[in-house]
């Protein structure tokens, strides 16, 4: 197993994940965007807008690679050599604020001196939280989990809550998932291992979402709802831009800013001092925005 290898199995992924997405959505088409970086490597993008479902969403590979700039070396304290770096990154908004946003990447990051690792994660992002789906997200990720590590789900769970926090508002983006980086076995076999968990992970992703767009796309909203949508919107907005790893690293290793962007929600609101009804479901949603909730066991 070796750094193309792996570009062509996350490749593999993409394809994969595009076509679910695609028949999910009953409507809307993927666009490819083929780019090259000039230090190395490239990638490609491809975008889904205005469908049945989707309002907008984006499922990018990229494969990059050159000198790894001072910033990232000191930020992740390693020693000066070059770099490759390939994953697939997803963010999906749909049209319908009673169908979540969701997140997932996989990703895979070498250098010359022989330092490797895997990270990657899932989470999601209900603008309103429903109990059954946060319940059926977290329990098909554990049992993904469970098939590799019992100890992953718990360690990369707690460590979602705490990456996917908004410290400035004090409270998680969404319901948490699973998060983690640095990934890594000395031993081949091991580290073979390790790459299957990030691909199950990866086709993991259009299984769990396409049940939620199904489940959820035909229910009722009205003005309300689309206002506390974009409000939530602009919630992931602040985390994407002020907390997010991956956003820094890509604009910091001088990636394509189009692709790195790609997460951001085509319309979003900001309101000064909104507060929501007492006892509505804005208010009850804001009250599960925290980390530590066992939603494994909330029956």
């Amino acid at each position: 197993m070796d750094k193309i290898t792996i570009a062509q199995d996350f490749m593999a992924i993409q394809d994969h994940i595009c076509k679910e997405l695609e028949a999910g959505d009953g409507k809307a088409k993927f666009k490819e965007d083929k780019w090259t970086r000039s230090e190395g490597g490239g990638g490609r993008t491809r975008i889904i807008q205005n469908g049945n479902v989707i309002e907008k969403g984006g499922v990018a590979f990229s494969a990059v690679e050159g000198p790894t700039p001072e910033k990232i070396l000191n930020k992740l304290q390693l020693e000066k050599a070059d770099f490759y770096a390939t994953g697939v990154s997803i963010v999906i908004h749909p049209e319908s604020p009673m169908v979540p946003i969701i997140h997932m990447n996989i990703r895979y990051f070498e250098m010359s001196n022989g330092v490797k690792w895997f990270g990657g994660g899932i989470d999601l992002t209900p603008h309103y939280i429903n109990l059954d789906d946060a319940v059926y997200f977290h329990q098909k990720v554990k049992e993904t989990c469970d098939r590799f590590n019992p100890d992953y789900y718990p360690k990369f769970k707690k460590w979602a809550d705490d990456y996917f926090f908004i410290k400035h508002r004090n409270e998680t983006r969404g319901i948490g998932g699973i998060f983690f980086d640095r990934l890594f076995s000395e031993d081949t076999i091991e580290m073979a291992g390790v790459f299957e968990f990030v691909k199950s992970i990866g086709y993991l992703f259009p299984q769990i979402y396409r049940h939620l767009m199904t489940k959820n796309q035909s229910l009722s909203y009205g003005e309300n709802e689309k206002k506390w949508q974009y409000l939530r919107r602009g919630r992931y907005v602040e985390f994407n831009l002020v907390w997010d790893a991956g956003t820094k690293f890509g604009l910091d290793t001088n990636g394509r800013t189009e692709s790195i962007l790609m997460s951001m929600p085509p319309t979003a609101q900001w309101e000064y001092m909104n507060q929501p009804e007492a006892g509505s479901r804005e208010v009850l949603t804001l009250e599960y925005l925290k980390k530590g909730v066992d939603w494994t066991n909330m029956n």
